[in-house]
This record gives C-alpha cells, sequence and structure tokens, in this order.
C-alpha cells in the first residue's frame, strides 16, 4: 500500500484542518509514494522506539507527538540525539506521519478515548475552537453517578497507563461531572468550572496553576502527559486494523504498538526518618 493511502486512513480521523495554527502534523519524514508494509504507532518517535520499529520491520511510524514540532530545523548533526535519530530513520526508509492537536480535537481522538474509558455520559466539548462546527479541545461529561474523588482517582490509575496521580482537593468530596484534557491542558482550569465540572483531569499542571483550581473551588487531577495520551497507540493501532481490513488489506498492511515506551517520570518517596 502507498504511504499516501495511509495518510488518506489518518486524514479520515484527525483532518489536518482541525490542527491548532502552531502545530505540524502530517508527513514528517519519507515520501507519499512509498510503499508500506508495515506501521508501527506510538506516542513520541524516540530512539527505543525507532529501534524498535527497525527490529520488527517496519517502513511507516504513526505518531502523536510531531518528530520536527516547534522550531525551524537549521541543521541535523547526526552527533546529537534528534541528528542520530533523523538519521537513522532515513537510513532505513521509514515513513514518519503525525496527528497531534488534530487529533486531540477529533471526534473519536484523545479526548474521547479518556471519556469512553472513564464511563462519561453526555459528553460534548470543553473549549471550542471552531464556532461553525462546535470542534473543541478537551471533553466534559457526567459519570452515571456520584463518586468520591479518592474513588475517581484510583479508577483513573486503574484504567490509563499511570501508576499515580497528583490531587488537589479544590471543591466537593463527591463528583460527578467530569472535564478533562489530554496532555497539557491546564490553560482550561477556568473554563471547566464556568462548565460546572466538580473534577478536571490534565497533565502538566503547575504550582500556581494548582492555586487557580482552589481558588475556584475546583477538585483537579494531574495524570500526566504520558499517561492522558498514551491510550490513543491502542485506539489508533485498533482503527487502521479496522480501516485496513475493510480495504482488504488487513493481511498486506500489519500494524504493530508501541509496547515499550514508559513516562519520562518516577516517583520515589521519603524513606522514613530521613529527609
Amino acid at each position: 500500500m502507498k504511504c499516501q493511502t495511509v495518510m488518506g486512513i489518518m486524514e479520515k480521523l484527525a483532518p489536518k484542518r482541525l490542527a491548532e495554527s502552531w502545530d505540524n502534523p502530517g508527513l514528517q519524514l519519507g515520501s507519499p509514494e512509498q510503499e508500506i508494509s508495515k506501521i508501527m504507532v506510538c506516542l513520541d518517535v524516540s530512539r527505543p522506539v525507532v529501534d524498535k520499529a527497525v527490529e520488527l520491520g517496519a517502513d511507516m511510524i504513526i505518531s502523536h507527538h510531531p518528530v520536527l514540532l516547534f522550531k525551524g530545523l537549521l541543521s541535523i548533526r547526526t552527533d546529537t540525539y534528534d541528528g542520530e535519530l533523523l538519521q537513522k530513520i532515513l537510513t532505513h526508509n521509514i515513513a514518519v506521519y503525525s496527528a497531534h492537536t488534530n487529533l486531540d480535537i477529533a471526534q473519536g481522538g484523545c479526548n474521547d478515548i479518556l471519556a469512553r474509558r472513564w464511563g462519561l455520559e453526555k459528553v460534548e466539548g470543553l473549549s471550542v475552537t471552531d464556532d461553525e462546527t462546535g470542534e473543541a479541545l478537551g471533553r466534559i461529561g457526567s459519570l452515571p453517578a456520584p463518586v468520591s474523588l479518592d474513588e475517581f482517582a484510583q479508577m483513573i490509575c486503574d484504567t490509563i497507563e499511570c501508576n499515580h496521580v497528583r490531587l488537589v482537593r479544590g471543591g466537593s468530596h463527591m463528583v460527578q461531572r467530569v472535564a478533562l484534557c489530554s496532555g497539557a491542558g491546564a490553560d482550561f482550569i477556568a473554563k471547566a468550572k464556568f462548565k460546572g465540572a466538580h473534577v478536571y483531569v490534565t497533565g502538566d499542571v503547575k504550582y500556581h496553576e494548582a492555586q487557580q483550581a482552589v481558588k475556584l473551588g475546583l477538585n483537579l487531577i494531574d495524570a500526566g502527559h504520558f499517561a492522558t495520551e498514551f491510550p490513543m497507540v491502542k485506539a489508533v493501532a485498533h482503527y487502521l486494523r479496522q480501516e485496513l481490513s475493510a480495504m482488504r488489506q488487513g493481511r498486506s498492511v500489519e500494524v504493530c504498538e508501541d509496547n515499550i515506551s514508559e513516562d519520562l517520570f518516577q516517583v520515589l518517596g521519603r524513606k522514613e526518618g530521613r529527609l
């Protein structure tokens, strides 16, 4: 199958027109004309992921975070992490396609994946990005019944790839209306409160943002950037398999998932009796 065809399948799920203006989704490396027989889906295009792709014989990587993102590329030095990474990708003729904020915004994308995992009902957009279409970053919905904040936080740990969350007790002990934004969504704390959320779940929360939630009377859960976005790997891989099967290409194009990446952050506790 041509790379262009796979790009079309991804465009159907997460159209590039949805992406934020600063973003850089789409084909990052490779040619639309190259032949694809094995795809690897991942969150980040890291050295371990590329090594695994080479080991598996993948000729296309589909990632959430673009490998070429915010800054203009002025040089490719192969003695640096990024330069060596790009050299290896190009040496092994691996195409790289990324769907970033367009996958966050898209129906069925990163935020809807979380909403489904947590059993939210009557889900709608949190922060509207297009007034005409109603497309939005983040989601807000309701649990079938109220639960304690601690129960909800434990459920998050049980349903996504995280072994802990950071919890800010800013509001009521019981929660039912839940706002969320995968990745880094602290900018929407006030929006979550305005829309009636009892708790807001996101990642990369800073100290003063936590203070803002407390002042607003809103519970806040930082479940981590990695953990709130990594579920897209399994979901996008499943979507690709379904689409390829419908095109009768399921056998000729194999889809595999990144099962080696872990959160970069590790949590250590203080030993009893020591600072």
